[in-house]
């Protein structure tokens, strides 16, 4: 199987006061293509520190990640940007959708930013019909619930065609029956050869993975 990510030796660490933190310690991984990996572990065990320098919102102290068999570790913030936006799909807890401006103008806000104006608006359609809100595409967030609002931020992260989607705890916000159908999305959406790597705390996304990574203080148990 093809790697889409490929983590080696990966550290991080900051300095606060007088104290050095080590939030990674020597992190090695890989997500094949089409995998839905959780990864899981105690707050404070690097898992939000390793999901930053995966969706390449931080560079690592040291080590080597290989995104699509590219060298992404030591990107300039514009080179970091552009692989953000070509390459990775993002989905939150907060759903972090514009409130003003319709689903479908959500949804096609990746394309804008990467300057892809003329079918912007086809793509992101099409984005909303595979998570099944085809039908609310010109209702703001406020007049969808928070399952509905959870579709419309994987349609987003869907429409530039990543080669992963990150999910950083997308079923948090959600009731047990609505995070399930949101869950039972990404698990169809793996099934159908989309890689997707979620980071929680939530025993029933790890129960249903294909993997589990656990993390305890800062490396990969």
């Amino acid at each position: 199987m093809t790697s889409i990510i490929q983590v080696e030796n990966l550290q991080k660490s900051y300095t606060m006061g007088h104290n050095e933190v080590h939030a990674l310690r020597g992190v090695s991984f890989q997500v094949a293509a089409g995998e839905f990996v959780a990864l899981t572990g105690p707050s404070g065990s690097g898992k939000s520190t390793l999901m930053h320098l995966l969706g390449c919102l931080d560079r690592p102290s040291d080590g080597r990640y290989l995104l699509q068999d590219r060298d992404v570790s030591r990107l300039s913030a514009d080179e970091q940007a552009e692989v953000r936006n070509q390459h990775i799909g993002f989905v939150f807890q907060k759903f972090n959708l514009l409130p003003r401006i319709t689903a479908l103008e959500n949804v096609m806000l990746p394309l804008l930013y990467r300057g892809r104006v003329k079918d912007a608006s086809q793509k992101a359609t099409a984005a909303l019909h595979t998570v099944g809100l085809a039908d609310r595409a010109h209702h703001r967030p406020a007049e969808m619930s928070g399952g509905q609002q959870q579709r419309v931020a994987v349609a987003r992260a869907l429409v530039t065609d990543p080669a992963i989607i990150l999910a950083d705890e997308p079923t948090g916000s959600l009731d047990s029956r609505t995070g399930a159908e949101v869950l039972d999305l990404l698990l169809n959406l793996a099934a159908n050869g989309r890689t997707i790597l979620v980071v929680t705390h939530d025993p029933s996304v790890g129960s249903r993975a294909g993997r589990v990574l656990q993390m305890m203080d800062g490396v990969m148990q």
